[in-house]
Parts: structure tokens; sequence; C-alpha cells
């Protein structure tokens, strides 16, 4: 798939309760996460939309610091709180309205993310799948994985009954799990220690 057709999603809108403050600002080799992860996957998507509350941490903190590129948008009309269920139903129905089929999505605490990444993912998206998300020994990991903006509608819908678990997304889905040549790249931020541990790795 050409780079062009491409888009991405970068849910930003986490309270981010286990670090104590706003992951996305936190500095990771000399920039926030969040400009980092959004510079790197705008190497492979176009566009690339943060979806975060307009009155988030992420939003309120580094709209203004965000890099002057027209790749990185902000869709900022996700109810506050909503998790990220309903941030991902948002972001794909934006991807949609921009004329994007497929999406790479993650979050803004993946700060190992890569352009392979992506492209292994991208092999595993069958014509029929509706996403192709990531597993390891543990788990899957719904918030690392290509999505057809088509499902934006079901994960909508389940959202509108209340549902608010990730792992919903994957039951109602036709989805394919792929097991990545790295599985460091899942590595993801959720307290101080964990960005303690990759610091002096």
């Amino acid at each position: 798939m050409e780079t062009s057709r491409l888009g991405a999603v970068v849910l930003a809108g986490g309270a981010s309760k286990r670090m104590g403050s706003d992951k996305a600002a936190l500095a990771w080799n000399g920039e926030s996460m969040l400009v980092r992860i959004t510079r790197v996957v705008s190497e492979r998507c176009d566009p690339v939309l943060v979806v975060a509350p307009a009155k988030s941490p992420a939003y309120l903190g580094l709209s203004e610091q965000h890099p002057g590129t027209d790749r990185i948008r902000w869709v900022t009309d996700e109810k506050p709180g909503a998790g990220p269920l309903a941030g991902l139903a948002r972001g794909l129905a934006a991807a949609a309205d921009a004329g994007r089929e497929v999406v790479f999505v993650c979050a803004t605490d993946m700060p190992l993310v890569s352009a392979e990444m992506i492209n292994e993912l991208l092999r595993g998206l069958s014509d029929a799948d509706d996403a192709a998300i990531a597993v390891d020994t543990q788990r899957a990991h719904p918030l690392a994985g290509v999505y057809r903006t088509r499902a934006a509608g079901t994960l909508a819908d389940l959202v509108q009954t209340g549902e608010r678990r990730m792992v919903a997304a994957v039951e109602a889905l036709r989805t394919n799990r792929v097991t990545l040549s790295d599985p460091a790249w899942l590595t993801n931020v959720n307290a101080p220690e964990d960005l303690h541990r990759l610091r002096v790795h």
C-alpha cells in the first residue's frame, strides 16, 4: 500500500493516572513522546490524526509545540473520559472523512513504534479482515494494529451501548492477529518505572 493512502490514528486522550502526569508530554530523547510518535508515524502515514479531547492535557500542552506539518492533524471532539474505544471509533471516522480506507493505530505511550512495525501489520491484513493487530506471548494489543476505516460504524455502535473495553473491538471485528518480529515495538509506558527501564536499556 502506498504511503499516501495509509493514514494513522494516535490516541492521546488518556488520563495517565498511573504515570501521574500527561504521558504525551513526557520527554523522550529530547522530544515529547507524542511528538516522537507522530514524527515517526508520519514518515509512513498521511494524515496522522491525533485524537484527544480539546480539554485534555495532551491537546492543551502540546498543540502549540507540535511539528508544523500538514500531515498531522488534531481530532478534538472526543468526549472527555470516553475511553480508548470511543477514541478509536472517532479516529477511524475522521480518517474515513479524509479519504483513507486503512489506518495504523497506536497509543501515545508507545515510543518504540517504527515504520517496519507498520509494514508487518499491513502484511497481516487480508482483504476480508477489518483489522490486523499485534500479539505477543501474553496478550493481544488492539492499540497496535491496522484497521479498515469501514469499522468505524461498528465501533461507534458499541460505544453507544456503553461498551468501553478495547477487547470488544477485537470481538466485534474480523481480526487477524500478527506476531511481530520485534516485540520491543509494543513497549508501552504506563508508570514512571516503565520509562526508567526504557532509558537504562
